[in-house]
């Protein structure tokens, strides 16, 4: 993969600027080059906070704050340049960097979105348009993993519900065991500590079996009572 590339200016001011804003702006090209960017910076805002424009000195403010990663401010800088030049190459340049502000920032739409701007004010350029594609496919990539992420997401939501679900029935079934055994334990209890209680079919056998006896009973005493006792009388004269 290529390296994001930065449009630079190394421009001196253009006629009409102040010698002032030239001193600055020379200086900072220099100690740009020296990689001292922090120092570039402080003359470039110099030059920039003149009276008197400095469409150079804004556009290398944005580079300096860019290669220190100060890649938020580079971003709005560059799209202060792009929003206020009437120079289409300047504005093109300026989207350009603003798009790879935008990006190392991981606002991969908005990045997007300015190298478009970018080609727009210079279609014939190869290096936003290389940006714009690298930019594109990333955020499919992106869009690709959320929703992955999301799907995954789902699935664990889903397997964790199975088994809140399973949880619940297997809780609930042991509860009824419980209460069954307790049943059981309770009746068993019932039964050692009431010995002498008959169920309901037995304590009928023996009612029947009683009345059975008493009917023997009367029908031995009604056969009695009608065959009676022969006895022998014998006179004593």
């Amino acid at each position: 993969m290529r390296q994001l590339t930065i449009v630079i200016v190394f421009l001196f001011a253009a006629t009409g600027v102040f010698a002032q804003q030239k001193k600055y702006i020379h200086k900072g090209n220099e100690l740009y080059k020296e990689q001292k960017f922090k120092d570039a910076e402080d003359d470039y805002r110099k030059a920039v906070d003149n009276k008197a424009p400095d469409t150079v000195g804004s556009f290398n403010l944005g580079d300096a704050l860019y290669k220190q990663k100060k890649f938020a401010d580079a971003g709005d800088q560059f799209n202060k340049l792009a929003s206020s030049t009437k120079n289409k190459a300047l504005t093109a340049a300026a989207y350009h960097n603003m798009g790879n502000s935008l990006l190392e920032n991981k606002k991969l739409e908005e990045s997007i979105e300015a190298y478009k701007k970018a080609l727009l004010n210079n279609p014939k350029d190869d290096e936003t348009r290389y940006n714009l594609a690298y930019a594109q496919e990333k955020l499919k990539k992106q869009q690709q993993q959320n929703k992955q992420n999301q799907n995954n997401k789902n699935q664990q939501d889903q397997k964790n519900k199975d088994n809140k679900n399973q949880n619940d029935k297997n809780k609930d079934n042991k509860d009824q065991n419980k209460q069954n055994q307790d049943k059981q334990n309770q009746d068993k209890k019932d039964q050692q500590q009431q010995p002498n209680q008959i169920s309901k079919e037995d304590a009928q056998h023996m009612l029947d079996a009683l009345n059975n006896q008493e009917k023997q009973t009367q029908d031995k005493l009604k056969n009695k009572k009608f065959q009676g006792t022969k006895k022998n009388i014998t006179k004593d004269w």
